[in-house]
């Protein structure tokens, strides 16, 4: 009686241990779900939107201008931020508001990215923090689940601040 107790519960112990591994590649490597949670994304992403966050485009490097990406928070690794990736290493990025007389600029340096949020009047992004390690990006966002009538892919940037070069068209 003892030893079947004993072997049942390491038999489902074991079951256990191997379930978790898979769920734990399954969520490092391939993808997750997100709770979105704040204005910064409005109106492409709204507060308690469900989107789907795949993790194959970061370890591929084929991160895009244009993308919507899930990332540690700069400030507090304990959180995620989610925003648009506007441009990538070596691009001249505009860092002053479209009202400004003078515009300035910054470059994105070697493995960095310059993020921003689609409500840019209520964003805290690159423009308050500067470029972010690419090593910081989580995942691509590549569907939008919740709620069931917008289910679908991700808009365009409603901000139009994304350029596109000559290379990116290749």
């Amino acid at each position: 009686m003892f030893r079947r107790a004993i072997g049942t519960t390491l038999g489902f112990v074991g079951y256990t241990i191997q379930y978790g591994c898979i769920a734990h590649c399954a969520f490092e490597y391939i993808g997750e779900l997100v709770v979105c949670s704040g204005p910064s994304m409005e109106p492409t992403i709204v507060d308690d939107d469900i989107v789907f966050s795949e993790r194959m485009s970061r370890h591929l490097c084929k991160i895009q201008k244009g993308d919507i990406v899930v990332a540690k928070s700069p400030f507090n690794p304990n959180l995620n931020i989610c925003k648009r990736v506007i441009g990538l290493e070596g691009d001249k990025i505009c860092t002053s508001s479209p009202s400004d007389l003078f515009k300035t600029h910054t470059y994105v340096p070697k493995g960095h990215v310059w993020l921003e949020g689609d409500n840019l009047r209520n964003s805290t992004d690159s423009r308050n923090y500067g470029p972010i390690p690419y090593a910081l990006i989580r995942g691509r966002v590549c569907l939008k689940l919740w709620p069931p009538h917008s289910f679908g892919t991700l808009s365009e940037s409603p901000t139009n601040r994304i350029i596109k070069s000559e290379t990116d068209s290749d």
